[in-house]
This record gives structure tokens, C-alpha cells and sequence, in this order.
């Protein structure tokens, strides 16, 4: 398989270094607007042959279409900010080769009652297009990332293996993870962060549909295992977008352990306008606020030795199995210094990036196939969940 990699940050940098060792992938094409940060990493892979560098503006479909063409690639691999969702999925649609992703296109909240009703909905306009890359014979694996991704193949398999019949799911991100010598300092994209954490979450249920909440709604502790009890709270997730359309259920959510401390900071930026995306003036030079944020931030993948703890995510499951209530916690928990010792990168991206790589090679060896737009939810689950041990990433089930 031949890979473009759009973007080689934190995850891209993951991606590329997990990928490196398996004999599917004959290359993969390091492509960011950062070129000096591109081949920072060509040179730790250590093949440039294999690994070659390329400058991309993300924003510009022509650039990517002309990658792609240049490199005759299988699948162009979408590790930006979403923000470029909609510029990458068209290129590969364009060019005529499969598409992967980790999040998907942005929401648009609606215009006149953003905390009850939907307006544009995360994935709407990759979902509009399912039909003509279903035409073309092209795949666009969407949301294909940890969570997204991992937690909906936990989902699927839930369905085929664990439930006679479910009731909802709800997928829990929490951690204990420490930064030393930083006050504040995200662990991953602040951009994605704030985007997904200041929009109204998403909900959904089977007699009412899709709908939306105030941000940081419907609090509840939930205990995660090795790390112990966190409070979670509703956040903006793709699974809400993704699970109902192929897992039978009544009602999903997603669930995030913020902090009390990140939520009001994450509120002030709100307050004072600097999580906004478009630009604005500022003494003749145009900046978007959230952009000046992410600068002045430190970068996430350069903060692996300066963390300690661990960092769960997995897709809490309840329904029922032969008559009988059952309640699960299917998860994949990865701990720092593990991560940074086996792939020199902090788990919240190593995490992130084994779930993307277990799907290369299945769609490499032909194991997952499929047309159109689809999530995680549409293939079969085993083949990814017996993958996961022998990628360094294995999973568990907690039942209560």
C-alpha cells in the first residue's frame, strides 16, 4: 500500500512510526505545511525512500490532488485539523483513491437554538457525498481514530458478541495524566480540543433522533480501570454521529474527563473570544484567536518525558444477554511510559494512532473492503480487535 500522510504532528509522527515496521505498506509520503517538521521525522524513520518529504497546504485541494497523482498513492491519510476535512476527502474523492480519517468534517451549530436542536451535524457533508463515492467504488473510512474509531469497532463488536439487545452506549475518555512543569498544557490539538469540548454535544436517541445539549452537561463519575473514579462530562464526538447508523441501540452518548480546571479555562478562552476560528485584525495582520492560542501552547508531541500516568478509552455498553441485564466497559488503556519507551511518543497520540494502522493493513490486505462513506461500525470487528495485542495496544473488558 502507498500512503499520503497529511500531516506529521504529534499523531501523523505516530502513524508513520507504527507503520514503518510492517512489510503492506511499500510507502507512505510525509506531508505537512511544517516541512522542517516532516523531515525531522523522515530522519528518525531513518528510510527516505520510503518516507519521503513533501510541503502541503492542507487548504488546497489541487496541492493534495497533485501528491497523489505524483506518488500513484492507495489512500491519502487525513491527520490534520478538521478544519481541512473537507479539502482532503474531496482530493482523494477527485484523484480516485480511498480515504481515511480521524474526525470529520466540522458542525455548524444551529442559528437559533444550539443547546435543544441540531444544526450541521459532524460528518454531514462527507455523509451527503456517500452515495457518489459508493458510484465511484471508493472508500472513505471515516472517524477511524481512537474515539472515533477504536471505540466504535468496540461498539460493533458488543453487537455481534456481548448483547441479545442494547440499550445505550456510552463511550468514556478519562486519564490521570500528569505534565510536569507546565500549569496547563494540553495533551493533545488545542484547536480539535476546544472545537469538539465548546460545541454543543451531541446526543442521541431512538425516539427522539439526533438533539444537543449545553457543553459540559449531564456530569456523572465514572471509574475508569487503573486509574480510578473521574468525572466525565458531554462533549461534541463523532460516535454519537456514527454508532446509531449500524448498531441497533436506544440511546448513545460521549463522555469526556476534562477537569474542573480545564473546563474554566476552556470557558474564559470562550468568554473572551479566543476559541474563535475565523480572523480577525490585529494591528494590520489577520490571526484567527484560536490559532494564536494553539501558538502559544506547547506542543503536544514534544511533551512524552515530561509525562507520567495513563490514559483510557473504551465504549461502555448496557442491555441485555439472554434475558438477563449486562453491563460492560470495553476499553484499551495505554500508559505513558510504556508509549514513549516502545514508539518515543506520548500515549494520548500513540494511542490515537494504532487504530488508523491496524486499518491500513486490513484494507491493505484486503480483510476490510468496502464502498461509499463509512465508519468503523460498518466491517467486521475481530480482525482489528486480534490485531490490537500484537500493535502493542490490547484491550480489555471490564463487566459489572
Amino acid at each position: 500500500m502507498k500512503v499520503l500522510l497529511i500531516g506529521v504532528g504529534g499523531v501523523g509522527e505516530a502513524i508513520a512510526v507504527m507503520a514503518r515496521p510492517h512489510d503492506w505498506l511499500e510507502q507512505m509520503v510525509l506531508c505537512d505545511y511544517n516541512r522542517a517538521r516532516a523531515e525531522e521525522v523522515q530522519a528518525r524513520l531513518g528510510d527516505p525512500t520510503r518516507f519521503p518529504v513533501e510541503f502541503v497546504d492542507a487548504s488546497n485541494r489541487q496541492m493534495i490532488e497533485d501528491l497523489a497523482r505524483k506518488y500513484q498513492v492507495d489512500l491519502i491519510m487525513n491527520a490534520v485539523d478538521p478544519l481541512y476535512n473537507e479539502s482532503v476527502f474531496d482530493a482523494a474523492f477527485n484523484v480516485g483513491v480511498n480515504y481515511m480519517d480521524m474526525a470529520m468534517s466540522l458542525s455548524r451549530p444551529h442559528p437559533t437554538d444550539p443547546f435543544h436542536q441540531c444544526g450541521v451535524k459532524l460528518g454531514d457533508y462527507q455523509f451527503a457525498k456517500a452515495e457518489e463515492w459508493e458510484q465511484k467504488g471508493l472508500l472513505a473510512l471515516v472517524g477511524m481514530g481512537v474515539e472515533p474509531g477504536t471505540s466504535d469497532v468496540f461498539a460493533r463488536y458488543a453487537q455481534d458478541y456481548l448483547f441479545d439487545e442494547i440499550d445505550e452506549i456510552g463511550v468514556r475518555d478519562g486519564a490521570n495524566l500528569v505534565i510536569d512543569g507546565y500549569e496547563f498544557a494540553p495533551t493533545f490539538s488545542i484547536w480539535t480540543t476546544i472545537e469538539e469540548c465548546l460545541n454543543p454535544p451531541l446526543i442521541w436517541e431512538a425516539d427522539k433522533g439526533w438533539f444537543t445539549t449545553e457543553p459540559f452537561s449531564e456530569p456523572e463519575v465514572f471509574d475508569f480501570p487503573e486509574i480510578g473514579p473521574v468525572e466525565v462530562v458531554n462533549v461534541e464526538h463523532e460516535e454519537v454521529v456514527l454508532i446509531p447508523r449500524w448498531i441497533k441501540t436506544r440511546r448513545v452518548t460521549f463522555k469526556y474527563g476534562l477537569g474542573r480546571r480545564f473546563i474554566e479555562i476552556l470557558k474564559i478562552l470562550h468568554l473572551l473570544g479566543l476559541d474563535r476560528k475565523d480572523k480577525i485584525n490585529v494591528k494590520g495582520v489577520w490571526v484567527s484567536p484560536r490559532d494564536v492560542v494553539a501558538a502559544l501552547l506547547p506542543d503536544p508531541a514534544r511533551l512524552g518525558d515530561r509525562m507520567r500516568g495513563k490514559v483510557c478509552a473504551g465504549t461502555w455498553v448496557r442491555g441485555w444477554k439472554e434475558g438477563k441485564q449486562k453491563e460492560v466497559y470495553i476499553y484499551q488503556l495505554a500508559d505513558n511510559a510504556e508509549c514513549m519507551q516502545k514508539w518515543g511518543c506520548q500515549a494520548v497520540v500513540a494511542q490515537t494512532a494504532f487504530g488508523p494502522v491496524i486499518a491500513m493493513e486490513l484494507l491493505a490486505r484486503g480483510i476490510w473492503k468496502g464502498r461509499g462513506v463509512l465508519g468503523p461500525e460498518a466491517f467486521d470487528p475481530i480482525p482489528f480487535l486480534d490485531r490490537m495485542a500484537a500493535y502493542g495496544f490490547p484491550y480489555a473488558i471490564k463487566e459489572y
